[in-house]
């Protein structure tokens, strides 16, 4: 009697056990897969597109993301040293030291409010143009709704201003509203403001080499990320390549709604590079407008060969991402943000650990 009790005493702890570490496996565990699907690409030139259908999408109606936020003046942007009085003080990054100009505002610093009743989704990559210098958002991360002052991490992409264009900031839209993912890069793996500024440069020579000679000077000369992308010239070329990818996986999503088309993964030159996927067809389709132009005008300044990458390649892709390390930012009740570095790659992911959520709102994955 007593050795089968205890017998049956260790299976259920063996059983107890199982339950406890099976759920916390990661996709690319041995035996786990993710819950993501890569189906047949959509290809220009030398970009691929390949889009992304999910198990399940999730209500993510609660949520306000920043175009509608700043558009409806229910989100404010603005310079810290506007505002100081109502942020606690804090020790600046020696980033902050190193850049910051007399007066009160800061490069890598602004301040939002959210006075909507509405959680706000910010995106990392998001431009916020205005202020004293054009500004994108450092990192994935919510805001609660009706929030007080909160230190929005940025990174400057307008390097040669500091002079205010308007007191007030607001985003881009479809045209030019998320920087494309070199760029994203540098301000969400590397966190290193040189680097973004350096990556903003090679945008601009390489966009000033691609259009007209007429134009090119224009482009050449501006100092603004967004600036460039919304010179008449480049705009035309960013959109010879963005409307018919749009337009198509447009057709896709809408074809693909039932299966919940959440995202895509992008290849360049027959390489790829990033990963976007959310928790829902209805965030993606707000996105998309912008996320297809940030990837078009990515395509735009790798120009090397022109190759396609396969459904195989971008499954394998989305479905690795186990990495070695793990760093882990909580806000309580508010969202989780994960960095998972691997081989040769990086993956963001921001959890919602709102009522009624506890689901990852989006994911993104770059090649390193």
């Amino acid at each position: 009697m007593k050795k089968g009790f205890w017998i049956s005493v260790a299976s259920v702890v063996l059983l107890l056990m199982l339950a406890i570490v099976v759920p916390c496996l990661r996709a690319g565990d041995a035996g786990v897969t993710t819950s993501y699907q890569v189906l047949a690409p959509i290809r220009h030139g030398n970009l691929t597109i390949s889009p992304v259908i999910a198990a399940r999408s999730h209500d993510t109606s609660q949520f306000l993301i920043l175009d509608e936020g700043l558009r409806s003046g229910e989100v404010i942007v603005t310079e810290a040293g506007n505002v100081s009085p109502l942020v606690r003080p804090r020790h600046p990054h020696p980033i902050f030291q190193e850049t910051r100009p007399p007066g009160g505002a800061q490069v890598n610093s602004l301040v939002l409010v959210n006075n909507s009743k509405r959680p706000l989704l910010l995106l990392a990559g998001e431009i916020v143009t205005g202020g004293k210098q054009d500004r994108i958002i450092g990192k994935d991360r919510l805001v609660p709704a009706e929030s007080d002052p909160i230190d929005l991490g940025v990174f400057c992409v307008e390097p040669g201003r500091w002079v205010g264009s308007s007191a007030q900031f607001h985003g881009l839209g479809a045209m030019g509203g998320i920087v494309q993912p070199s760029v994203r890069s540098k301000a969400m793996a590397d966190k290193d403001q040189k680097k973004v500024w350096d990556e903003v440069g090679k945008t601009r020579t390489s966009m000033a080499e691609a259009v007209e000679v007429a134009a090119a000077r224009p482009v050449a000369q501006t100092s603004s990320y967004a600036g460039i992308m919304q010179n008449g010239a480049v705009r035309e070329k960013v959109d010879a390549v963005a409307a018919p990818v749009e337009r198509d996986y447009q057709s896709v999503i809408s074809q693909l709604r039932h299966r919940n088309a959440v995202g895509v993964v992008v290849a360049v030159n027959g390489e790829v590079i990033w990963a976007d996927v959310f928790a829902s067809t209805k965030l993606l389709e707000k996105y998309w407008p912008k996320l297809v132009r940030s990837y078009a005008a990515e395509s735009m300044v790798q120009q090397v060969k022109s190759e396609s990458v396969g459904v195989k390649a971008a499954q394998e892709f989305l479905d690795r991402l186990q990495g070695r390390r793990e760093v882990v930012e909580n806000e309580p009740g508010l969202y989780r943000h994960t960095e998972v570095s691997g081989e040769g790659f990086k993956v963001f992911e921001l959890t919602s650990l709102l009522p009624n959520t506890g689901f990852d709102l989006h994911l993104a994955k770059m090649s390193d």
